[in-house]
């Protein structure tokens, strides 16, 4: 298990295939997969997952794997 977690929505823009270039870099990352995370407003607006608990968005998919990406390096740096 990594030390950061990724949450995804299966029904969002943002998808595991998309960020296997990312979580080939941090293999800190674990990455669990909801049918729903109950934030349904926010999944048809736009991309978005929780990173160890915190909203991380973007308004177009390589907005938001770029945050998210933002995001991990600061989770990271906790534990340097």
């Amino acid at each position: 298990m990594g030390l950061i977690l990724l949450e995804i929505c299966d029904m969002n823009l943002l998808s595991e295939e998309a960020l296997q270039a990312l979580l080939e870099k941090y293999p800190e990352v674990a990455v669990m997969s909801y049918d729903c995370q109950n934030l349904c407003g926010l999944c048809k607006m736009r991309p978005y997952a929780l990173v160890n608990g915190q909203r991380i968005f973007g308004k177009d998919l390589p907005e938001c794997i770029e945050n998210i990406r933002i995001k991990i390096e600061e989770e990271l740096a906790l534990f340097a």
